[in-house]
């Protein structure tokens, strides 16, 4: 299963344009992400040094930078949150490679596999620390009730998926209340607070929250889609781990929902049983072709996308804007 490669005369949607434009405040960024991580203990810079070499998007910081240009900001509290908002970002992906036995992460040994488990969950939390910290300094209760909110919530977001894991009866609604909660909210709270510095109005406040659930949502949808078509090569992880872990994704709701009485017996034995052979996930994959869920999954995240860009709409067209709109669309129509 593989996705479209777009026409010749068609760019890909890329997030140069937006790295450009932010390029000056992520240079600060990476150096307060650099000075704050580190640590007399050793292990502490090595083990967050391994993660943030694997390279990344820096999505989220950038959409704070992003933000707050849009709004007209000057100053440079944007620099110090938006690398606030990437420590509670690599906290959680410490955090998740543990609970997900993950081995891979962005295509390099996770640091689970390398470090190990304690010394992973132990470091995510400094991280967390550290974050916090950096909202301490800020002074704002507004911005630190922004951030800590987030960060309660994507707690409460992965133990709401660690209970649907395995467990058929998950519907839409609920699989959409576990990714808002462990994926859209850090996506929401990093655009929201680059507004919150430039002191706009509660409407502009609001509809950047809302532009970064609606990216948020549909980048984890993307995600979701890409555990069964994407290489690895690409996705950078193993592909089908969501499989092997008995997550209940969009992808697996949709093909259970309509599949025959023979085909939700093969999805009770290798989600919820998790009684899998080496064969399943191709046989998963076909299914999903079968029924389109994986082409109806990406038509959605497309769909909410178009969302994110109508809450951009009330800001001037400025070439920020503009970037922030083909972020979305690189969010969608990327391949990892």
């Amino acid at each position: 299963m593989t996705r479209p490669m777009p026409s010749p005369e068609t760019a890909a949607p890329s997030l140069d344009p937006l790295v450009a434009l932010v390029a000056d405040d992520m240079a600060a960024v990476n150096a307060i992400i650099l000075d704050r991580m580190q640590s007399p203990v050793a292990l502490i810079p090595q083990l967050a040094s391994h993660l943030i070499a694997a390279g990344g998007k820096r999505l989220r910081p950038l959409i704070t930078l992003a933000a707050a240009q849009l709004c007209g900001y000057r100053g440079t509290r944007h620099q110090m949150l938006a690398a606030c908002v990437e420590f509670i970002h690599t906290a959680t992906l410490l955090h998740d490679d543990v609970v997900d036995e993950s081995l891979l992460r962005r295509g390099a040994a996770s640091a689970n596999a390398v470090f190990g488990n304690k010394s992973s969950v132990l470091v995510g939390d400094f991280l967390f620390s550290r974050a916090f910290q950096l909202m301490v300094e800020d002074g704002s209760l507004r911005v630190l009730g922004v951030l800590a909110n987030a960060s309660a919530v994507i707690a409460e977001g992965e133990v709401h998926q660690l209970l649907t894991t395995g467990d058929l009866a998950t519907d839409e609604a609920r699989y959409l209340e576990v990714i808002g909660a462990k994926t859209a909210v850090l996506f929401a709270a990093a655009a929201e607070v680059g507004a919150v510095v430039a002191d706009r109005p509660e409407e502009e406040i609001s509809a950047l929250r809302h532009f970064g659930t609606q990216l948020g949502v549909a980048f984890q949808l993307i995600d979701d889609a890409l555990d069964y078509a994407a290489s690895q090569a690409a996705l950078g992880k193993t592909v089908g781990d969501d499989f092997r872990e008995g997550k209940v994704t969009l992808p697996v709701i949709l093909a259970y929902a309509r599949g025959t009485a023979e085909e939700k017996a093969f999805w009770h034995r290798t989600i919820e049983d998790l009684e899998q052979t080496d064969d399943d996930l191709t046989t998963a994959q076909a299914l999903m072709e079968k029924y389109g869920t994986i082409r109806e999954t990406v038509e959605r995240a497309r769909q909410v996308g178009e969302d994110a860009k109508a809450a951009l709409a009330r800001f001037p067209a400025l070439p920020i804007r503009a970037s922030l709109m083909e972020a979305i669309d690189f969010a969608v129509a990327r391949g990892y």
